[in-house]
């Protein structure tokens, strides 16, 4: 995947997400330090503002309460008239489009990185919606530079047609990062996605500065068919993942244009 061009607008406001899921860590535990000491955040001319997404289920350390937080930003949930009888995520989710938002409108805030952890072996890992905006191709490929030699990749997730409800959505560039097992807390894992928000900030204070940027290739993943576990005559799973292929990540898939 090719960029030779970026939006002319500077980025004014960005905000890290953590605990959009209560039980991954270290989102969690990296916004709580950035809201008592933010100065490693900070650039000049750039609002950055950490926030815990969901309270409640970091309090219990849950995914969730009610519902899943990450998948009720659509126009239905948003638009629901606010009231107690709506599941607590619902909620959530209006406050958070009011203060971050509205979804889809110009005074959103520029980019949202939403930290979240999964117990797939995924790396670093950095997630595309659109394979047309050239800015955010140009600060993955910034991130991955920035990176190496750690490997960071590109999880490519666009489809012509859905509207994502995700927490992220509401910003006109959406980011997310990971990986971690729930409820758990490593060095190792903080420490990487530490330094993603770092670069990503660094290339963001650049691009404002007016910092041109070459024409780049980024390679992406892609997900091409789902295949389910060998199963027995009563349906239970009858294998489990070879150690040679745990470290795997999917199937890529390269694009130039």
């Amino acid at each position: 995947m090719t960029s030779c061009h970026v939006t002319k607008d500077s980025i004014k406001k960005v905000a890290i997400f953590g605990g959009t899921h209560g039980n991954e860590l270290t989102g969690v535990f990296l916004v709580k330090h950035w809201l008592e000491n933010g100065t490693e955040i900070q650039r000049t001319g750039l609002e950055v503002k950490p926030f815990i997404t969901n309270p409640r289920a970091v309090k219990k350390c849950t995914r969730y309460i009610d519902c899943d937080l990450n998948r009720v930003f659509d126009p239905e949930n948003l638009g629901k008239k606010m009231s107690k009888d709506l599941p607590y995520e619902v909620r959530r989710a209006q406050e958070i489009n009011h203060l971050f938002g509205p979804k889809d409108n110009e005074d959103s805030y520029d980019i949202i990185f939403d930290l979240h952890n999964t117990t797939s072996n995924m790396g670093c890992t950095l997630i595309l919606e659109d394979s047309r905006n050239d800015f955010l191709i140009q600060m993955f490929h910034y991130i991955k530079t920035s990176l190496a030699p750690l490997p960071c990749y590109v999880y490519l997730i666009e489809h012509p047609s859905l509207k994502y409800a995700t927490t992220r959505s509401i910003a006109k560039y959406p980011v997310e990062v990971g990986p971690q097992p729930q409820g758990v807390l490593r060095a190792d894992i903080l420490d990487q996605m530490r330094k993603m928000i770092e670069h990503a900030l660094d290339f963001i204070h650049n691009f404002n500065e007016g910092k041109e940027f070459p024409p780049c290739a980024i390679e992406v993943y892609k997900i091409m068919e789902k295949v389910d576990y060998p199963r027995n005559e009563n349906g239970d799973i009858a294998a489990i993942i070879h150690p040679n292929l745990q470290v795997t990540f999917a199937v890529s898939l390269k694009y130039s244009k």
